[in-house]
């Protein structure tokens, strides 16, 4: 008997991929193949999201691409996972009559058990409590080219801030025990993995469900001592929640990259005070000099939401003082998306789309200043880097940083006749920077 073939999609954030890579690893245990040819697939497996409009609007425009297939016959089965199952079980099942199972985000364990269903033509729906322990159990088959992997340490999140849906489709915030990342990490670090980069909604207070304290420094100290791995990466780090231990870690292990990732949203008082965030903006600027005065050469991301509902032409002022003051190594900015049962999508003074638009361009363009003139400066210092990949019929591979996460920040492109592999970590003497890319050669090449 010839093994089904399943195609997986996969939307959304790098913790929806996290989910992704652990359900390709159940599959694969029950003895299922993989395909990325659409031609090929016995069955679609959709991993949604659903944050913001636009991604709900992909993952919905997915499904329909995917029902058209199953509707032609060119596919048996259609199943929808991850955030936009979770929250919108009834309308997906109402208006996309192809779809055979709809699996919630704490049951997706299940899987393989909905498959089996479905191929006996009795398939059902899968849902969890949202309280439900992290699963323990995650080999996985990872789909980053394996010289990188997330690991993902916690589930949900607390903060509740007014915007956001996650806490209702994602539940209460759940620490992985330490002992089954380590051991997760290992694991990874044993399969080539050389930057591993933890994410969770929030990363900095994990462990006080479980241990009753922030647990995050400890558990750095320990990955840094696993064999094989070159990079720790931190991101989604609150900046109410970033204290003196964490800073000290990450100023002490040689392994953690001194990046942090610290989605902060804005800067306005009273917008902060409404988006429901637990800090003012001079606590955000004293943070912001605290971490460069501890870690000098620390590389900041954040992250903004510009026309949240009642922001004044003065809020956005203040927001953009407060950026070009700051002058963010990286910054990613989102119109608000009004959300349906959130407390922000209720609220008076929704903005109209045309403004929130005019914001983040006015936000943008500051940020595109600022980023092409600190990338300019980069000109003829020495830094480390890790191989990406090759850029096809020419001898330059792409590579990047401790500065650039992977899929949101920029690249440095390294010229040079030798051969590298994915992986490498290569010594490079920057020549030029294009916008947000650099340019560089390697350092012993550079002296010849």
């Amino acid at each position: 008997m010839m093994k089904k073939k399943v195609l997986f999609i996969s939307l959304g954030c790098d913790k929806n991929l996290v989910d992704t890579e652990m359900m390709l690893g159940m599959l694969a245990q029950s003895g299922y193949d993989f395909t990325d040819d659409e031609e090929e697939a016995d069955v679609v497996v959709v991993n949604t999201c659903c944050f913001i409009g636009d991604a709900k609007e992909e993952s919905v425009n997915t499904l329909l691409d995917m029902a058209e297939l199953k509707k032609a016959g060119e596919i048996k089965a259609l199943i929808v996972t991850g955030c936009l199952a979770q929250r919108y079980q009834e309308e997906i099942r109402r208006e996309i009559g192809e779809v055979d199972a709809v699996i919630g985000t704490s049951a997706i364990d299940e899987l393989p058990a909905v498959l089996d269903e479905v191929f006996s033509g009795r398939a059902s729906d899968r849902y969890r409590s949202l309280d439900r322990k992290p699963l323990t159990d995650r080999k996985r088959i990872l789909t980053t080219g394996g010289h990188f992997a997330y690991l993902k340490i916690a589930e949900g999140c607390d903060k509740h801030c007014t915007y956001c849906i996650i806490p209702k489709v994602r539940g209460p915030y759940r620490s992985v025990p330490m002992e089954n990342l380590l051991e997760e990490a290992e694991m990874l670090a044993g399969q080539g993995v050389k930057e591993l980069i933890l994410v969770a909604q929030e990363t900095t207070v994990y462990g006080e469900d479980l241990y009753g304290y922030k647990a995050l420094p400890a558990l750095l100290k320990k990955l840094c001592r696993i064999e094989g791995l070159c990079w720790i990466r931190i991101l989604y780090c609150y900046p109410e929640e970033i204290d003196e231990a964490l800073i000290e870690v990450i100023g002490e292990e040689d392994k953690i990259c001194h990046y942090l990732d610290i989605p902060i949203q804005h800067a306005s008082d009273a917008v902060l005070k409404r988006m429901g965030r637990k800090t003012t903006g001079k606590e955000l600027t004293e943070k912001v000099n605290l971490l460069r005065r501890k870690i000098p050469d620390i590389c900041l991301r954040t992250t903004l939401i510009t026309g949240f509902p009642g922001e004044t032409k003065e809020d956005h002022e203040t927001l953009l003082r407060f950026v070009e003051e700051m002058a963010f190594d990286r910054l990613g900015v989102f119109p608000y998306s009004q959300e349906e049962d959130t407390p922000a999508g209720d609220m008076a003074g929704q903005i109209p789309d045309e403004i929130k638009n005019k914001r983040r361009d006015e936000l943008m363009m500051l940020q595109q200043e600022l980023a092409f003139e600190a990338a300019a400066d980069m000109e003829g210092r020495r830094v480390t880097a890790m191989i990406e990949g090759k850029v096809a019929d020419e001898a330059v591979y792409v590579a990047r940083t401790y500065k650039d996460a992977p899929d949101v920040d920029g690249f440095l492109f390294v010229h040079t006749d030798r051969e590298l592999m994915t992986g490498d970590f290569v010594q490079v003497k920057i020549t030029g920077s294009y916008e947000y890319d650099l340019m560089g050669e390697l350092e012993d090449e550079s002296a010849e």
